[in-house]
């Protein structure tokens, strides 16, 4: 197939993309004169996704919680030694994370970069699941579990996922449980490689000075030589149907932390939204974000003055194509009395209004760290996959921020930050 270029206004860089004949998607970045080099194989398929079927067959799978994660250990994994190994003896960083959406697979590297995009793509399309090493994953994945239970950052947050969706596969944890990871089995996991690993449902993303025709031609030659190269398909997912309202308005745990972590939850309800529609909404919340609870803001330095908060406090927004939430959070000796005047101050703003000065700044300063960011090859290699799988052209987030308007991000605060729809999160010394 052709290859497309793509290209954003204020942001002077180049996106080329090329489909193959199997449904993969691949794409590269030129940054010239820069020594490291970066690619990210992904699958759009995280913790959410425990329900679904394709169409070339009937059935309809449903899987234990934490089976994404699990693949993503099992994937390492060869039938003489694992994938660190090779990557290593080159000089280069693999790596690997699942979210609730993606599981993706990296590499940095200064030197040898075609052989390692050949390795990377060839043990993510190369399963090796036994009985043997299933069973032993299992105990390894337990402790890790057992870890995240210790991490009260962990906790906080999840809690206020637990606490804000009844039914949305968005409140378990990424790695799922000790019980429901002893229930996955070898025949699982081939369900989910052989639904979601197919190419089809995957894109590459490659960041550096490079030569565009052989990035291209080596992903092509590995599943031209292989049996990989097979018809794209469909894959429907069924999520639980969540309703507007929230589970529960409190929720308090104590753990050993010396200092109680609080996490105040805004549920979104205005989901659906896919492509550009959804990238302006995650533009117009960050710039809101930024006006009322950054540093800068009128509610940090009144909290800060009082000793209620200190430099962890922030806000952000974390969404996908059926969920979405706003977080304000950080350390507090107290989170209520943090919570009573957070709420006073954006009932206050909603009455008067946003200043119009504080969102040209903001946004000029947003616009000035989405630039610099793009000389990070990683930021936009993970930044670029994740957008994809929304729809969404990186690309293009710059100018889309350049052409919000002040009365969009008013509408924002309006709509979103409604009191039914609010939780709070806190984690107390024991």
């Amino acid at each position: 197939m052709e290859i497309i270029k793509h290209r954003g206004n204020l942001i002077k860089e180049i996106v080329y993309e090329k489909r193959l004949n199997n449904g993969l998607k691949i794409f590269y970045m030129p940054k010239k004169g820069y020594t490291k080099q970066y690619a990210m194989f992904a699958t759009n398929f995280g913790s959410n996704d425990l329900k679904f079927k394709t169409n070339k067959e009937d059935n309809v799978y449903e899987v234990p919680e934490g089976i994404a994660h699990f693949l993503e250990h099992k994937m390492f994994e060869e039938p003489e030694g694992n994938a660190f190994d090779k990557f290593a003896a080159r000089g280069a960083n693999v790596n690997a994370y699942t979210n609730f959406n993606i599981t993706a697979y990296y590499f940095t590297s200064t030197d040898h970069f075609y052989e390692n995009l050949k390795d990377l793509i060839s043990f993510v399309q190369s399963p090796y699941f036994t009985k043997e090493n299933v069973e032993k994953e299992k105990g390894i994945i337990a402790q890790e579990i057992k870890m995240y239970d210790d991490n009260p950052e962990w906790k906080g947050y999840f809690n206020l996922l637990k606490s804000m969706y009844k039914e949305h596969t968005v409140k378990n944890e990424i790695a799922g449980t000790v019980e429901s990871v002893n229930k996955i089995t070898e025949e699982d996991l081939y369900n989910c490689y052989n639904t979601f690993y197919h190419p089809s449902n995957m894109a590459v993303f490659i960041v550096g000075d490079l030569d565009k025709d052989k990035v291209f031609q080596t992903i092509e030659k590995y599943f031209k030589d292989s049996s990989k190269n097979k018809d794209p398909i469909d894959i429907d997912r069924y999520y639980p149907a969540e309703s507007i309202s929230i589970g529960q308005v409190l929720m308090e745990e104590e753990m050993s932390v010396s200092t109680p972590l609080f996490y105040i939850g805004y549920k979104d309800i205005d989901l659906d939204l896919k492509g550009r529609k959804l990238l302006e909404k995650e533009v117009e919340l960050r710039l809101l974000l930024d006006i009322l609870f950054g540093k800068s803001s009128e509610l940090f330095e009144s909290l800060y003055d009082k000793g209620l908060i200190d430099d962890s406090f922030g806000g952000e927004y974390s969404g996908g194509l059926n969920y979405g939430h706003t977080i304000i959070g950080g350390e507090s000796k107290d989170p209520k009395e943090v919570l009573k005047i957070t709420n006073n101050y954006i009932e206050k703003k909603i009455k008067e209004g946003l200043n119009k000065e504080d969102f040209q700044r903001i946004k000029k300063k947003q616009i000035g760290e989405n630039l610099s960011y793009f000389n990070s090859i990683e930021f936009i290699g993970s930044s670029f996959i994740s957008y994809f799988f929304k729809d969404i052209n990186f690309i293009e987030y710059i100018d889309v921020l350049k052409e919000t308007s002040f009365e969009k991000v008013e509408e924002r605060l309006k709509n979103h930050f409604l009191k039914e729809r609010q939780v709070l999160s806190i984690i107390k010394g024991s």
